[in-house]
């Protein structure tokens, strides 16, 4: 086939593809409306970027000034509300496992004359931790506001005993802790959450629309009428099939850099042009790896599960939320099967150093490694194509 007759199948195919995806709402909801819904979805579920008002209870089986004291200053703390006050333990248990609550305080019987007599007085908390993120909060604002109450008898006693306040700080804190968390100052949890969260639902809609878009073609049997158009070419029809929704979602990526790093202000290291060509290479990557499965077994009602539960694990193998190097080492080595993971690594040193090329130049190889193997199957699928009476027959 000739340059000028190869670019003339090209752009037919192009024109077969945009015509079909505007005959069917269904293209609109996916390649548009899903992912705008994405990109909102996940610039506003953290509010303001801190846990607040979280459920708890409190147990006060005291009921002296003390002990109401120390429930008023529990629910000042921002990260609580305190939603309900329970006579005994084993009614906050129950509430925290039905999850009515997040945690209760227990303030036990003769707190305050224990406190007074200078007898050791014991204030205990209970959290659910079944989920961590929450587990976490509930837990480090209990010590929080705990470790500064404990203090509180001390304090007076030293008072009345006529120490000095610097005197005081030193004994009672003779080591000071300065935090100081890097590239979140304010741990934001949008920070480090919203841009990869973004794109672990954005690899599933990549997937899901890429292996539609060419499982459609055999399951309605019109195979043959698209490779036709191709001029017989398979690396035609698929390149131009592929290329409206490449365009349509590397726009879509970068639309989303711009809202969540722009509009939301969420601090990064490195210029927007590094974060939108991994983006689009992301998307180039994931629709290889929906190209290569599909050209392995090529019937879309199986493959389509087999797609979903490769994008449920890319969420977790993503190493947003649990460190991948600390998973088991088949798990670990496994991740690297994902281009999730690798855009993560990528995205991860640019937005906190732009340490260089240097630290991520196996995870863009990576994701160009991607486009490999669906090139090698491209023989297969056009056979299946060329077959698609008989996988028509096995969909049916």
């Amino acid at each position: 086939m000739s340059e000028t007759n190869k670019h003339n199948a090209f752009r037919t195919v192009v024109r077969r593809e945009l015509d079909r995806m505007v005959s069917r709402r269904l293209y609109f909801g996916v390649c548009i409306v899903l992912p705008l819904f994405c990109i909102f979805f996940m610039s506003t579920i953290f509010g303001d970027g801190q846990m607040e008002n979280i459920p708890v209870g409190i147990v006060d089986q005291d009921q002296t000034s003390l002990s109401r004291e120390v429930s008023r200053t529990v629910a000042a703390v921002p990260t609580f509300k305190v939603t309900r006050h329970y006579t005994d333990q084993e009614a906050a248990r129950r509430a925290t496992q039905a999850k009515e609550i997040y945690g209760y305080l227990v303030i036990p019987a003769n707190f305050e004359a224990d406190a007074i007599a200078g007898r050791q007085a014991t204030l205990a908390y209970y959290y659910h931790y079944a989920l961590l993120s929450v587990g976490g909060e509930v837990n480090g604002a209990f010590a929080t506001v705990l470790g500064q109450l404990s203090m509180d008898p001390v304090v007076m006693q030293a008072t009345a005993l006529g120490i000095g306040e610097e005197q005081i700080t030193s004994f009672l804190l003779p080591v000071t802790a300065s935090n100081h968390p890097l590239f979140n100052p304010d741990l934001d949890y949008s920070v480090f959450l919203s841009n990869p969260f973004f794109f672990v639902f954005f690899q599933i809609i990549v997937l899901l629309t890429t292996l539609y878009a060419v499982g459609s073609e055999i399951k309605f049997g019109t195979g043959r009428e698209w490779l036709s158009a191709a001029g017989g070419n398979i690396v035609t029809a698929v390149a131009g099939k592929l290329l409206p929704y490449t365009i349509i979602f590397s726009l879509m990526s970068v639309l989303a850099n711009y809202v969540m790093f722009g509009l939301l202000h969420i601090p990064f290291a490195c210029g927007f042009w590094p974060l939108n060509l991994t983006a689009i290479l992301f998307v180039m990557s994931t629709q290889a790896l929906a190209l290569f499965i599909f050209s392995l077994f090529p019937v879309l009602g199986i493959v389509i599960s087999i797609v979903s539960m490769i994008g449920s694990l890319g969420a977790t193998l993503a190493g947003v939320t649990f460190p991948v190097e600390s998973m088991y080492a088949p798990v670990y080595y496994s991740s690297f099967l994902f281009p999730v993971r690798h855009f993560t690594e990528i995205c991860q040193n640019l937005l906190y150093g732009d340490y260089g090329f240097a630290y991520t130049w196996v995870n863009y190889s990576a994701l160009l490694a991607f486009l490999l193997p669906a090139l090698l199957l491209l023989p297969r699928l056009k056979k299946a194509i060329e077959n698609e009476a008989k996988w028509s027959h096995l969909l049916s």
